[in-house]
């Protein structure tokens, strides 16, 4: 099955991505996605985005693998942006194919759900009056990975 992961400072294009998954296997019957953007609110311009080199990539590419076995997918791609991000900017693009939907659509959430937590990411949020702080984890993304972990790694 193939596999797309990419921690970059590029734009991706949701329709490039999804065209990529549809075409991997004549065997995909439907594709599960996830995009993740900059929410604005309460002042917020922007977020920075910083990544541990290497070990980011290699995280990110075991859980496609493990996203695979799990689900049967006929296709995967994971792409994370760092940098500085604007509000209404892609941060993050989760895609799954797969024979079946409910596979497809599963393997997206299992995807976002351990990548939340499992993936050295540091975000740092940019407000209007040019104040910043970190963001800490929440406790419901780490409930959410840890569902995963209770489960069985092949349905």
């Amino acid at each position: 099955m193939p596999l797309h992961v990419a921690v970059q400072t590029a734009p991706f294009d949701v329709g490039v991505q999804t065209a990529r998954l549809s075409a991997l296997s004549p065997l995909t019957g439907g594709i599960g996605l996830f995009v993740g953007q900059v929410r604005g609110g309460d002042g917020l311009v922007a977020m920075t985005l910083e990544h541990y080199p290497g070990m980011t990539e290699g995280i990110l590419h075991a859980l496609a693998q493990e996203a695979q076995a799990r689900f049967d997918l006929t296709g995967c791609t994971v792409i994370h942006r760092v940098g500085r991000l604007e509000v209404g900017a892609g941060i993050v693009f989760v895609g799954a194919s797969a024979s079946h939907r409910a596979a497809a659509l599963q393997a997206t959430t299992f995807l976002i759900d351990r990548l939340k937590t499992g993936a050295p990411f540091w975000k740092r949020e940019e407000y209007a009056n040019g104040q910043t702080q970190w963001v800490d984890a929440r406790e419901t993304d780490e409930e959410a990975a840890r569902a995963w972990l209770q489960q069985s790694p092949v349905p």
